[in-house]
């Protein structure tokens, strides 16, 4: 049965947590859609798709950045890993900010220091000064990242806002396959010696592009009261602390990580646990928290679309370190051709997405669980393929599995980050974007971890790649079947209820989470 993106499969009004935004007084009647949201829209994706894709674009040049700066292999593995840590580690921060601040604000200070960092990057004269250009660049970044999920909760209502996420998506999935495509192509434009440099330079003209176009066209919101008691430190320190010490050790994986730094897995636990019993302090002291954890328990439809974002970036993003191994480790692809390899799974991503995020407003979580379907169905038949198909074949017998996948990955995206934050006020839409995303991030990590892991383990005992490919995609259908079940669930646990009306989305968009207790 087709259900309403705006509840979750909830009706308005259900959690008593929730009151009318006492300085709007709004309902959907009185919204005034500004004119030039879609050219905003376009300017604000566009600087989102460079944060998300110097990512995984770096990956290419890994060798080119050895060879030209003399650089250590600990020193490069903190160019990749440096830059997905500070990344991961100020999204909510960044998002409760925005919040604060105004998300014009913040958007204006994120995408500077980013062009900043991105041209200190590639003039970087040695490898310390590149690895600390790549933190200070995933720390930009970071903070650049939600203030795109604030926008469009602030600019859209109803099935626009379906529509505008449905794009968001596709930028999320284009940037993560696209990436090692895009760093070939410029290796091969400007040479392997000096090529790597321009990865980062790329990003200069582009963001003072959109920065001058940003600074024209984002409305301003200025902030109403101080700011200072409006800023929980001591929340942003002690998230701030757990997320790194769920990240440092993965990203670290490859240097031992996993090994030497297991413990601060318990610490995290701590420092998560510090967090919440300072947030529920917070709240019940009538002060603004970083992240009210009623968001997450009272929210219909936020907790199980964060746990199902972060379970399918477990399988998702984990693939394409895979198939850069194998691809060019296997079957000597140059990085080039492994980009272009897996490129049917980014078009198909973003085709799906954008039509996804036309449709979510009607049929829901149908569309999530559709799209996981096909993404665990796209790539068993890829691990089949692997072991049925000679090696110098295997990269033409996997488009049409991969672009299977694709199309099922967009479905997955961008509805379920509509659902997921279709319930949130729009007060808080930036802390709740960048909470869904720091959830993505850890995925990210943990599932490259995982994946490259099996697929190096099998490669040593079997001494085969194709069993590794094979492997390693399974493991990622059961990540995607993990967040397939989550999915079900959510399906099942609408059923019955009421549909929300179009109307109540918009008039539930404009409420609040109640911050006293």
């Amino acid at each position: 049965m087709p259900e309403s993106a705006s509840g979750n499969g909830g009706s308005p009004g259900q959690s008593d947590l929730s009151i009318a935004d006492p300085s709007s007084q709004t309902s959907s009647a009185a919204y005034e859609p500004d004119p030039r949201r879609w050219r905003i829209l376009a300017v604000t994706l566009t600087a989102g798709f460079m944060g998300l894709l110097d990512v995984s674009i770096v990956n290419v040049a890994l060798p080119s950045i050895q060879d030209g700066l003399n650089a250590t292999a600990g020193g490069i593995q903190w160019v990749v890993s440096g830059y997905a840590l500070t990344f991961g580690l100020v999204l909510v921060s960044g998002g409760r900010l925005g919040d604060v601040l105004g998300r014009r604000r913040m958007f204006l200070i994120a995408l500077s220091a980013f062009v900043v960092t991105s041209a200190m990057a590639g003039a970087a004269p040695t490898e310390t000064t590149l690895v600390l250009a790549r933190l200070a660049q995933g720390v930009s970044a970071g903070l650049l990242t939600p203030q795109n999920t604030g926008l469009i909760q602030d600019l859209f209502r109803g099935p626009e806002r379906g529509k505008a996420f449905g794009l968001f998506g596709a930028t999320v999935g284009i940037s993560t396959a696209i990436g090692p495509v895009l760093g070939g192509v410029i290796l091969a434009a400007f040479g392997e010696s000096s090529g790597w440099r321009w990865v980062f330079f790329v990003n200069v003209p582009i963001g003072i592009l959109a920065l001058v176009l940003a600074a024209r066209l984002l409305p301003s919101n200025p902030r109403k009261g101080p700011v200072r008691p409006e800023i929980d430190i001591p929340g942003m320190l002690l998230l701030g602390g757990a997320v790194l010490c769920v990240l440092l050790p993965l990203v670290e994986s490859e240097q031992g990580g996993l090994r030497t730094l297991w413990g601060l897995f318990g610490v995290a636990v701590v420092l998560g646990a510090l967090f919440v019993g300072w947030e529920h302090r917070t709240v019940r002291r009538g002060r603004p928290p970083l992240l009210d954890t009623r968001l997450i328990t009272s929210t219909p439809g936020y907790a199980g679309g964060a746990a199902i974002g972060t379970v399918y970036f477990c399988g998702f993003a984990g693939i394409w370190l895979v198939f850069a191994l194998f691809f060019q480790q296997a079957l000597g692809y140059t990085p080039l051709e492994s980009g272009l390899a897996v490129t049917p799974f980014a078009l198909g991503s973003a085709v799906s997405a954008a039509i996804a995020g036309r449709l979510v407003h009607h049929w829901g979580h149908w569309l999530t669980v559709a799209g996981l379907v096909l993404v665990a169905l796209g790539l068993s038949v890829v691990a089949v393929l692997a072991g049925a198909v000679p090696d110098d074949e295997i990269g033409l017998a996997t488009v049409l599995p991969l672009l299977v996948a694709g199309v099922g990955g967009g479905m997955v995206i961008s509805p379920n980050t509509t659902l997921t934050l279709g319930g949130v006020p729009t007060r808080m839409a930036g802390v709740a974007g960048g909470a869904l995303q720091t959830g993505q991030r850890i995925g990210t990590a943990l599932g490259t971890v995982v994946l490259a892991s099996v697929f190096h383990a099998v490669t040593v005992s079997s001494g085969e790649f194709t069993v590794a490919l094979a492997v390693a995609m399974y493991c990622s259908v059961g990540f995607t079947v993990i967040a397939l079940g989550i999915a079900i669930a959510q399906l099942w646990a609408g059923r019955g209820r009421p549909t929300a009306s179009r109307a109540n989305d918009d008039r539930e968009s404009q409420l609040l989470l109640h911050s006293g207790g």
